[in-house]
This record gives C-alpha cells, sequence and structure tokens, in this order.
C-alpha cells in the first residue's frame, strides 16, 4: 500500500479533528475514573483478599462437606433455596458453606442490603451459622468502574456510561480518521526535545493507535452492558413473545415429587466436581452453588474456569448439574461447551473482563487499562496547550491564559489525581478503621468521595501547575502507605491490623510500591517543569 492511500481532503480532516478533540474533552475526565478503576478490578480477588481481617474458623474438609450441608440445612431449612460451597482455602472464604440474603425491594447491584451468613462445623460436629462481614472494597472499586466516578451502580447512571461510552468509539474512530494521513510516516515517530507538545502528542498517537483494538472492543462492550436490559426486553418482545424467562426455566430438570427431597441423599461435592470433570477435563471448579435443593428442580452450578476457553463471567462458567443423580443439565454456559449464539454473547463479557487466557491476559489487562487512563489524562493535557496565548519576543509581560484552558487544566488535575488519591485511600482505610467503626463497607465511599472533592477544590483554589505537584505527592504517600502498612501491621501486631502472606495478597502490596515509584518519577517530572518550563504556560508556577 502506498503512502497516496492514506491522502485525504484537509477539510475533512478538519471535521474529523474537532469530533476527535471535542468527544475526547467532553468524555476523557469520567473515562480516566473508568480505565484506572477497570484496571485495578482485573484483580477484584486479591484486593478482596488484602482487605479481609484474619478470621477464626477453620474450613471443613472437603470430605466432610456433605455432612455440612446437610446438618445447616436441619438448623436452617430456608438456607436449601441457594448457597454455596467455597473449594478453595483463601483469606477472603471464612466458611466452606456460604449463602446471602437480599433486600427483595433493592436495586441488584445493591450489596450494602444484602446480608451474609456462614456455617461450619463444631468440635462436636454440631453446625454453627453465623453473619459475616466481608469486605466490599473491590466491589466499591467496581462501582466506580462501571458508572464512571458516579456513587451508586443504578440504571440512569449505567446509560450515562453508556453514552459516555458511545462519544468514546466516536472519538476513536475519529482519532484514527485524523492520523490517516501521517499514519505510514510517522507512526512511531517520538520526537524527543525541547517540544514538550510535540512529544506529548507522539506519545498519545503511538498509545492511541497500539492499544486501539483493546479500546474499540471496552467502548463497545460498555454500550452493551449499558443497555443490555433494554435489548433483551425488546428482544423478550419481538422475538420470544414475552416468553424468554420460561424457556429458560423449562431448560431446568422437573421432577414430579409429592415430598420434599432428602439433601442427605445427594451425591458429596467431591462426586460432583468429579461428574463435571469427567463431563469437561479442561475445567477446574472453585464454586458450587446449590439452588432448590428440596424441591423438584434441584440443581448445582458447578463454577469454575477454563484458561484454555472463553468464560461467560469474570468468575468463570458453570455447568448446571442434578445433584441427585449427578447428570449434567445444561452447558450452555461451560466454558468450552457453549453453543455458537451463547458464545458470541459470553465474548462480549469474556473481552471486557479478561474473562479468558488466565493470569497473562490479566495482566496485559491491568497495563491497558492505566495505559488507557494516561491517554485520556493526555489528551486534556494536549487541549490545554493547543490553547496556550504565547508571549511575543518583544513584549515584556506574559499573556493571561484563556479562562477556559485554565478550567480544563485544573479539572483535569483534580479528577484524574484525586481519583488515584481517592482509590488509594479507601484501599489503606480497610485496614486502619477496622475494628475503629461499626460498618467499613460503608467508610468506602466517604474515603473516596472527600478525597475525590477535596482534590478537586484544591486543583481550582491553588491552579493547576501547583496542584498538580501537591496532589502528585498525595498520591505518592497514599500509594505507599498500602505496602507501608501491611509491613506496620507485620511489625506490631497490636494495631490490630493484618498481614496475609499468599502471593495474591504480597502481589497488591508489591504492584502499589511499583505504582508509588511511578507517581514518583512523574511528581518530580512535574515540580521541575512547574518551576522551569515556560512561563507563557498554566503548568508555569515559578519566577518569570
Amino acid at each position: 500500500m502506498t503512502q497516496n492511500a492514506f491522502i485525504m481532503r484537509t477539510d475533512f480532516v478538519r471535521i474529523y479533528k474537532s469530533i476527535h478533540t471535542w468527544t475526547g474533552i467532553v468524555t476523557g475526565m469520567a473515562l480516566f475514573i473508568a480505565f484506572y478503576t477497570g484496571a485495578l478490578t482485573v484483580f477484584k480477588e486479591p484486593l478482596t483478599r488484602w482487605a479481609t481481617p484474619p478470621h477464626d474458623t477453620q474450613p471443613v474438609p472437603l470430605a466432610d462437606t456433605q455432612q455440612l450441608i446437610v446438618k445447616t440445612l436441619i438448623a436452617q431449612p430456608a438456607v436449601a433455596a441457594d448457597f454455596s460451597i467455597h473449594l478453595q482455602d483463601a483469606e477472603h472464604l471464612p466458611a466452606r458453606l456460604s449463602w446471602q440474603v437480599r433486600d427483595p425491594e433493592a436495586e441488584d447491584h445493591d450489596e450494602s442490603s444484602t446480608q451474609h451468613y456462614v456455617a461450619t462445623l463444631d468440635a462436636e460436629g454440631v453446625a454453627k451459622l453465623a453473619q459475616s462481614n466481608p469486605s466490599h472494597l473491590a466491589t466499591f472499586i467496581d462501582v466506580l468502574h462501571r458508572v464512571v466516578g458516579l456513587p451508586v451502580d443504578s440504571d440512569p447512571n449505567r446509560w450515562v456510561m453508556g453514552v459516555i461510552a458511545g462519544l468514546y468509539a466516536l472519538a476513536l474512530v475519529s482519532g484514527v480518521v485524523v492520523l490517516l494521513p501521517s499514519l505510514a510516516k510517522d507512526f512511531f515517530a517520538l520526537r524527543m526535545g525541547k517540544n514538550i507538545k510535540r512529544m506529548w502528542l507522539d506519545a498519545h498517537n503511538v498509545v492511541g493507535i497500539v492499544s486501539l483494538p483493546f479500546h474499540l472492543v471496552m467502548a463497545l462492550t460498555s454500550v452493551g452492558f449499558a443497555y443490555h436490559d433494554g435489548i433483551y426486553l425488546v428482544q423478550d418482545k419481538l422475538l420470544h413473545d414475552g416468553k424468554w424467562g420460561s424457556a429458560f426455566q423449562q431448560q431446568r430438570p422437573f421432577k414430579p415429587v409429592s415430598a420434599p427431597r432428602d439433601p442427605a441423599t445427594m451425591l458429596t461435592p467431591i462426586e460432583l466436581i468429579t461428574k463435571v470433570k469427567e463431563f469437561a477435563p479442561g475445567f477446574e471448579p472453585t464454586t458450587l452453588q446449590y439452588q432448590q435443593m428440596t424441591g423438584p428442580r434441584a440443581l448445582v452450578r458447578v463454577w469454575g474456569k477454563d484458561t484454555t476457553a472463553v468464560s461467560p463471567r469474570a468468575r468463570g462458567g458453570f455447568a448446571a448439574v442434578d445433584p441427585y443423580s449427578g447428570k449434567v443439565v445444561n452447558s450452555e454456559f461451560l466454558p468450552g461447551r457453549q453453543s455458537t449464539p451463547s458464545l458470541f454473547i459470553s465474548s462480549f463479557f469474556a473481552l471486557h473482563m479478561a474473562a479468558f487466557g488466565g493470569i497473562a491476559v490479566q495482566w496485559m489487562y491491568f497495563l491497558l487499562g492505566l495505559a488507557g487512563a494516561w491517554l485520556f489524562y493526555s489528551g486534556n493535557l494536549l487541549w490545554v496547550e493547543s490553547r496556550r496565548k504565547m508571549k511575543p519576543r518583544q513584549a515584556e509581560t506574559l499573556p493571561a491564559q484563556r479562562l477556559d484552558t485554565r478550567l480544563m487544566a485544573s479539572a483535569t488535575v483534580g479528577v484524574c489525581l484525586g481519583c488515584i488519591c481517592g482509590v488509594s485511600l479507601t484501599i489503606v482505610g480497610s485496614k486502619w478503621l477496622h475494628g475503629l467503626v461499626s460498618d467499613m463497607n460503608a467508610w468506602h465511599p466517604i474515603l473516596y468521595y472527600a478525597v475525590f472533592f477535596s482534590a478537586l477544590t484544591w486543583a481550582f483554589v491553588r491552579g493547576a501547575a501547583q496542584a498538580a505537584i501537591h496532589l502528585l505527592w498525595m498520591a505518592v504517600a497514599l500509594t505507599l502507605a498500602i505496602p507501608a502498612t501491611s509491613l506496620l501491621a507485620w511489625l506490631v501486631p497490636a494495631l490490630g491490623m493484618w498481614t496475609h502472606t499468599s502471593l495474591s495478597s504480597l502481589g497488591v502490596d508489591a504492584t502499589a510500591l511499583v505504582g508509588a515509584a511511578a507517581l514518583t518519577w512523574m511528581a518530580k517530572a512535574t515540580s521541575k517543569r512547574v518551576r522551569l518550563g515556560t512561563p507563557d504556560s498554566v503548568w508555569f508556577a515559578g519566577k518569570a
């Protein structure tokens, strides 16, 4: 393909450049929050493990789990409707058996209205039932990701996210069109030197083009997530005559029985796992979700993952099994065993949530998420820099910078760095406030938004240049406090905090340490620019 193939009329390029600029500016700060928090939610389980305090109980051995199930259902028959057996031992799983009681009038994603319970066996083999209080740290960060920083994961807020994602897709397409004329000759050009704007633009373009497939996937799947309830409703009305839900119910096994079924006659968890692994050898079960155990439609969802296949959800997929016969009655959500239509739908979730390929893909998504956050941050900085009023050579005084550029610079610094500071503080707070507040989960949004809005206010009061230095160093301190807290908890156990030694928990500390180092470099570079940079700029705060 020749270079002439990339030639486009100048007026068309100008139009697409304007579209790219303004759609990027409108959505940039919201997308920074979505991408930064989204990068963290790739590792939701390690975050939850890091934030969960140690528990005194020991999980019942898997071989004794059938006994635990039977005795729990005798003590609390209502549990038979829906409970889970956890096959793996981890810091955030205080017992082998757990269940939830949801408020039927609450939103689907409202964790605050859900009560959590666990069951174990005491030394005499008697079932002990207790309420638990799992950490919602990772869930709160995920809410920030799903609704671009808004406080509640509700339908209206998801619709706002959908609009932003649509504009984001438009910015991507228009950005590619703008780059087409110069794509062949300076795609990988990174011109270092005194022209800071040129260097940032080159870096912005390279990161944007290299990660374009990732960003297109994020944009399109986000629109789908925002409006999927409405899409399903229209599909149900137009294609299924309003009978879609009942069609799924009919797939579940039905056995007419006159009396409640006896859970003691079910296959044991080990037997169920064996049945599923025989059916799908590459599948690794992690959780057994029991539903309606004493009724005619008893079912066990055997959740797990297969790193060689696409998973329908971030937590993996499942095989639906009859717990009394061991027959696999549905594999539409089982990785590697899905039909083509189900695989197509699952791919939307898998591509957005890194639910394929194992740990290597998760780290790739983590890094691409952080790179995406930088892309939106740099885009706003380029908009500000391109509108800088330069000092004429013969002028003795510096020109006053435009109000819109000063406001945009302050907003960008306040929102982006406020998000980083807020997330780091709410992570640290999960250990420091444990035992001092009655509901730690209620404090996660308090800590985050207190820092976020304080940072935003500070950016407008002090101006973008000085606030950028202050907030970057605050981000360094708060992010460094994550591993420092774990170290302090290990050195001084009397503080009442904890340090888990699993690779997942230590990985959170190590990643935060690297993040603090990167933020330190940014703080030093920004400080140098603010003091020694071009005087006729909103990023200058030294002596002209």
